[in-house]
């Protein structure tokens, strides 16, 4: 089995996250990116952006690689989507030496990750629970990384993760993943009703709004008139969340007031954090000591920090966004 060591001389090194929906790239060494790509749409593009990528990027001799974007529904099965995601990055890398991290803490050639797709797929969530680690000082710690799309609780050792999944199913039935986030999530998957009137009125099972539109309205996300990643594709601001949280029951704005729109951004929030709240006591519930640290990250690092509130322990809470800074703690 091909199995990579690294060799104790300087390398510069890029590292990707390819997801479904967005590229991330980083370094190590203070740079960090991260671009909005449907890869679900346009699969056949992966390399070309990725190549626009790295040509803006510091140069490097070597590229590691995790993915998220095998799930993506454009591949049949998670091999395929692996096999496809791999094409297209030694295609960029022109001759560079790739890399890719399994969900065991191994790197590997390319062609060991395609004969064993699912150690290759969804990896890293193990990555980043290995790098937490140094925060917890060889004693017992939680990761608690919420993003836009997906949420992972993950116990941390001495060791490295003590997760008791590996793949994205299994993680999901331990409630090590949760399949929610503060950004692209479906406001019709995350409440059934939402306030109108003083009142409750139920949420059509359609994509009018999302999380990110809560998040705008609290304040939590920046506008970004530029943004047109939303469901109905107008602008990232407030307003517009505004219109797509009435949609979300049917109404538009002349129907939904602004109190409307601030108590169902406060419904949204609260369902997140009850579910959140239900899997992270699923997982603490399992480790053999409490956790001494808790390490929050992530595009939502806002509602892991009201998370540990919730979930009651006196611990040391550290911030990657304190850490490294929020862009390159979000890449």
């Amino acid at each position: 089995m091909a199995q990579f060591v690294f060799q104790p001389v300087e390398m510069n090194v890029i590292a990707l996250d390819i997801g479904g929906a967005n590229l991330k790239l980083a370094d190590g060494k203070g740079f960090s990116a991260s671009h909005h790509f449907p890869l679900w749409k346009e699969p056949t593009r992966l390399a070309e952006m990725l190549e626009a990528s790295l040509a803006v990027s510091p140069s490097a001799e070597v590229l590691a690689v995790t993915m998220t974007g095998e799930l993506a529904d454009c591949f049949t099965t998670k091999a395929e989507g692996v096999c496809a995601i791999l094409d297209a990055v030694e295609q960029a890398a022109s001759g560079r030496k790739v890399l890719v991290y399994f969900c065991d803490g191994r790197l590997v050639e390319p062609q060991t990750a395609r004969a064993e797709a699912l150690l290759a797929g969804a990896s890293n969530w193990h990555v980043l629970a290995d790098y937490v680690r140094r925060f917890c000082h060889g004693k017992s710690g939680l990761l608690i990384d919420i993003g836009s799309t997906t949420s992972d609780i993950i116990p941390v050792g001495q060791g490295g993760p003590l997760a008791l999944g590996r793949t994205d199913p299994e993680r999901l039935a331990a409630c090590e993943l949760v399949y929610t986030g503060v950004e692209r999530s479906p406001v019709c998957a995350v409440v059934r009703k939402l306030s109108w009137r003083g009142k409750s009125c139920p949420v059509a099972q359609e994509v009018f709004a999302t999380t990110l539109d809560a998040y705008l309205l609290l304040g939590d996300l920046p506008e970004n008139a530029e943004d047109f990643q939303t469901a109905d594709s107008r602008s990232r601001t407030k307003k517009n969340a505004h219109g797509r949280l009435a949609h979300a029951i049917c109404a538009d704005t002349t129907l939904f007031s602004n109190e409307d729109g601030m108590r169902s951004a406060e419904a949204i929030r609260e369902a997140q954090l009850q579910q959140l709240e239900a899997a992270a006591k699923q997982v603490l519930g399992r480790m053999k000591s409490p956790p001494e640290t808790i390490v929050v990250s992530g595009q939502g690092e806002f509602l892991a920090r009201q998370l540990v509130e919730r979930i009651g322990k006196r611990v040391s809470m550290v911030s990657l966004a304190e850490e490294l800074g929020p862009e390159i703690s979000r890449a």
